[in-house]
């Protein structure tokens, strides 16, 4: 069976880090599509955010971009800063219906003070006046939390700008399990092996990671902290272990087993305990994923011939498909707020691609149009996911809006690059 189903592609062994270790590697963003709703934005340079060691406006610019739901509005250079006074009537004249404009201050103590204001331009009105004291490793988090105050004041939602990724890179003989913002910059390294980690899964507090290791030369299932680098064996049995994932709650972990011989799932709680059987089905059953309010859990099963999307009550029992259009559907990843489904089809030229359906009506529709797509994961918002693909020849890292007609490329220096999970909000 394809690699993609049981998500065990080689075996090997690794070791942990002391904590988390900064790591060079930069993402570089590229925009492509043009959404159907956009609210035109004017983000000006910062003033004196050239002395700063981050580029804040320009981080803000490409987190509200990335969202699909701004369209950038090309502004002069430095022509304003928070303490100014706009003359709106010539920002209206460029088709902007918001404006922001800051600064950004080295203080005596080596933090930095960011400042900020977000006006409504058709009303002429003020709608945001920040100011942020920041040591300097935070600029970069505190740039992203301005995206996040301006998506919240002009959409009325929650911006998750400031929320973190993971993925999986391999390079020079090497695994690294790497944690990073959410556009896929400040990337630091939680663990680093000789032999593949794959599967990783974040906690619903976002403090602690859930991977498989094959350190011990088969795969084992550890829960890590993501802060100080200390670890957990969860899962340890017979045979294989893999493909963990935390109940919305956080108590409990989905697992795939094979120690009684056939691969099936389990639930357990979160320390390894109290583990119960959950399948027992012919075939192979793999890859659970919660359903948001933790009554539910999708998985992948070949139990009617081809790898499918199922669910089943979360104590399991009768299982349903969920998936029908085509015969390979797998890698399910259901939405934070329960309206979506989002997989990986393969077609019948062999070609991976992301799909989403609604859950209430059962309508599928085709994200991409790429052929090696993998692993998509929600951000916490349901607005965007992320996945994983190939172009050009190279592991690439994307985000795509719902309707597919906006997609961020996050393009590390890394030779392969995959799974990649999106964190929740922080708490």
């Amino acid at each position: 069976m394809d690699r993609r189903l049981f998500l065990q592609r080689s075996v090997g062994g690794c070791a942990a880090l002391a904590g988390v270790l900064p790591a060079a590697a930069q993402f570089r963003v590229e925009i492509s599509g043009i959404g159907a709703v956009q609210v035109p934005i004017a983000i000006v340079r910062f003033k004196d955010e050239d002395k700063a060691l981050q580029p804040v406006s320009q981080i803000v610019r490409a987190d509200l971009e990335r969202s699909g739901l701004f369209k950038l509005v090309a502004t002069p250079a430095d022509s304003l800063d928070e303490t100014a006074r706009p003359v709106f009537a010539d920002w209206r004249s460029r088709n902007s219906d918001a404006l922001a404009a800051g600064s950004v201050t080295r203080l005596a103590d080596g933090r930095y003070d960011l400042r900020y204001r977000l006006w409504d331009v058709v009303k002429g009105t003020e709608l945001i006046a920040q100011s942020l004291a920041v040591p300097k490793e935070d600029l970069r988090l505190a740039a992203h939390r301005i995206a996040d105050d301006i998506y919240q004041k002009l959409t009325g939602e929650r911006g998750v700008f400031s929320t973190r990724i993971a993925y999986v890179s391999k390079g020079a003989g090497r695994y690294t399990l790497f944690v990073a913002d959410a556009d896929g910059e400040g990337s630091r390294s939680a663990l680093s092996s000789a032999q593949p980690i794959i599967s990783p899964a974040w906690s619903p507090e976002g403090n602690e990671l859930a991977y498989v290791s094959f350190e011990t030369g088969k795969p084992v299932v550890y829960v890590q902290d993501v802060l100080n680098g200390r670890r957990r064996t969860v899962a340890e049995f017979r045979g294989s272990n893999s493909a963990p994932a935390f109940s919305p709650e956080g108590t409990q972990l989905a697992v795939t087993l094979t120690k009684d011989g056939n691969s099936e799932i389990y639930a357990m709680g979160r320390q390894g305990d109290n583990l119960r059987r959950l399948t027992n089905a012919p075939g192979i059953d793999t890859e659970a994923a919660w359903s948001s309010d933790g009554k539910s859990i999708y998985f992948v099963s070949d139990r009617g011939g081809g790898p499918q999307v199922y669910r089943m009550g979360a104590s399991g029992g009768n299982a349903e498909r969920v998936t029908f259009s085509g015969n390979y559907n797998i890698s399910p990843a259901p939405s934070p707020d329960g309206r979506y489904l989002a997989y990986v089809n393969r077609n019948g030229s062999n070609q991976f691609r992301l799909q989403l359906m609604d859950l209430t009506s059962g309508t599928v529709t085709a994200l991409t149009d790429t052929n090696d797509d993998e692993s998509p994961s929600f951000a916490p918002s349901s607005r965007l996911i992320i996945y994983a693909s190939r172009a050009g020849g190279r592991d690439l890292l994307m985000t795509t809006t719902l309707d597919g007609t906006i997609k961020a490329r996050l393009s590390p220096p890394q030779a392969e690059v995959r799974e990649p999970v999106w964190g929740p909000y922080s708490r």
